[in-house]
């Protein structure tokens, strides 16, 4: 896939799009906090989720697009006081990871709201490279919602 990126709110993805790809148990192996099944209810209150995101803090979620074609979702969401960049792909995707990130990282670097991203990643994810590439660096790990988590944290000033 080497398409035009583009993002989008995730309220204009079919319910069908994101209900295939987040019951897809190649990512739920990697998705901890995943402890349901999803269904269509399930994925109407979490874009819900995602836009109270963007009316609470006027940044949020978005679905990626390549070429037109959902891909996946993921941005900015506040944890605390630090804006955390989450990214979550359909495995034919994965490939477009490091240019999805870096095109939202652009974004974060001219808003004057992010000095600095962190991302949470679960033990189950041994491949890091991408974000050594960025220039991320550890800083421990986090308990949320009863599951561990690696922190990163990458300077976008």
């Amino acid at each position: 896939m080497t398409g035009e990126i583009t993002f989008t709110r995730l309220t204009q993805i079919a319910v069908e799009d994101i209900l295939d790809h987040m019951s897809d148990p190649r990512l739920v192996e990697h998705m901890p906090l995943i402890t349901f099944e999803w269904d269509h209810a399930a994925v109407r209150k979490f874009v819900e989720a995602k836009e109270q995101s963007w009316e609470r803090e006027g940044l949020g979620h978005w679905a990626f697009l390549s070429d037109g074609q959902y891909v996946g979702w993921g941005g900015f969401q506040k944890e605390g006081g630090e804006w955390d960049f989450g990214l979550v792909l359909k495995p034919d995707a994965f490939g477009l990871g490091l240019r999805i990130c870096g095109k939202a990282l652009e974004f974060a670097r001219s808003d004057a709201r992010i000095p600095y991203v962190t991302f949470l990643l679960p033990p189950t994810r041994k491949k890091l490279g991408a974000l050594n590439r960025l220039g991320a660096v550890p800083v421990g790990e986090v308990c949320y919602d009863g599951q561990t988590f690696r922190k990163f944290r990458l300077e976008t000033g």
